[in-house]
């Protein structure tokens, strides 16, 4: 069987957990880079140690790989900031990105929602830990009613949580509300973060509300169940924390900083609680906020590769102006955020 080769930019845990995935999990990719800036990362000697090409001269050192001509994906696990930097130098190679950062250059992807509608798209976002976890709930309701506004909480154990990570805390929240929306498919969208510091570490927990209009609840649930199958699938840690709960809107609960004053007012309030528990290939397996990632990448990247559309590259213009391909990284914390 053929299999697509792949790099991972970013030594940090999510990058190296990433590699190990493709190692351990994957018959149709190849991992042929690990790329970091940090000589000393513990990710980029794992991989040396795996017989694995690596660099610490970021993205200009994977284009000056030997291999680099035969590699058909990138999975950027660095940060925001980094990734347009990084996709900018790789514009006009063909490569096709899957950006694990908050930056979202390219379409959100959550792979139980939407990922065969980007397909052909040659940077993909993977939007948030928090998003991959929840969103797919917020689909499920949408799919069955309107969904007038959906929140998350998204909490994780603070030991998860790198400085990359929280350093991107505001474009976790913004990123995850606006996917909330775009992808969920909820008029409006909300979302929260919390670092659990309790020890030992707790497994990623999330809960989810939906404002939705009337619908039939069994019909709700059955959506609900399915769609958290369907994520299970490839992140076997995920699952439902309890029955789901559906309760009418009390006609005096005051809406209106919530969903505005337009149109009637929403049914039910849905409540999904959900956790999320990680494989442990590299991570702790309570760092289910980081496992979901990677897993999430995995499948997406898996199935890019399936498709076997031809990517398109991004213009040189993305982010700010490059003058060549051959721009370097920004030296930022090779950690993604969440």
């Amino acid at each position: 069987m053929s299999t697509t080769k792949v790099a991972v930019i970013g030594s940090g845990n999510i990058g190296t957990d990433l590699m190990i995935k493709i190692m351990r999990l994957s018959s149709t990719l190849e991992i042929a880079a690990m790329v970091g800036i940090d000589p000393a990362s513990d990710g980029l000697a794992r991989a040396a140690r795996l017989k694995v090409p690596t660099t610490a001269n970021g993205v200009q050192g994977l284009i000056d790989l030997p291999g680099f001509d035969e590699i058909g994906v990138v999975f950027d696990a660095t940060s925001a900031k980094a990734h347009v930097a990084n996709a900018r130098a790789l514009a006009g190679y063909g490569k096709r990105l899957v950006d694990l950062t908050p930056a979202a250059i390219g379409p959100y992807v959550v792979p139980a929602v939407n990922l065969s509608q980007h397909l052909d798209a040659p940077n993909v976002n993977m939007v948030t830990c928090g998003g991959q976890a929840t969103i797919p709930m917020i689909a499920a309701v949408s799919r069955v009613t309107r969904v007038r506004y959906g929140e998350i909480v998204a909490s994780i154990a603070s030991k998860s949580a790198g400085p990359g990570t929280r350093a991107n805390i505001d474009e976790f929240t913004e990123t995850t509300a606006r996917a909330i929306e775009v992808v969920g498919g909820a008029d409006v969208g909300k979302a929260i973060i919390v670092l659990n510091p309790a020890e030992p570490p707790m497994i990623m927990r999330d809960t989810v509300l939906c404002l939705a209009d009337d619908a039939d609840p069994d019909d709700i649930r059955a959506s609900i169940a399915a769609m958290a199958a369907e994520v299970a699938r490839y992140v076997p840690g995920y699952r439902l924390k309890q029955q789901v709960q559906i309760a009418p809107v009390d006609p005096d609960e005051p809406l209106r900083t919530l969903i505005g004053d337009a149109g009637p007012r929403p049914a039910w309030k849905v409540s999904v609680f959900l956790e999320v528990e990680g494989a442990a290939h590299y991570l702790p397996a309570y760092a289910g906020n980081l496992d979901i990632m990677t897993s999430a990448a995995l499948q997406t990247a898996e199935r890019l590769s399936a498709a076997g559309s031809p990517a398109v590259a991004w213009p040189a213009t993305v982010g700010e102006p490059a003058a060549s391909p051959a721009v370097s990284a920004v030296p930022v914390s090779s950690e993604v955020a969440l």
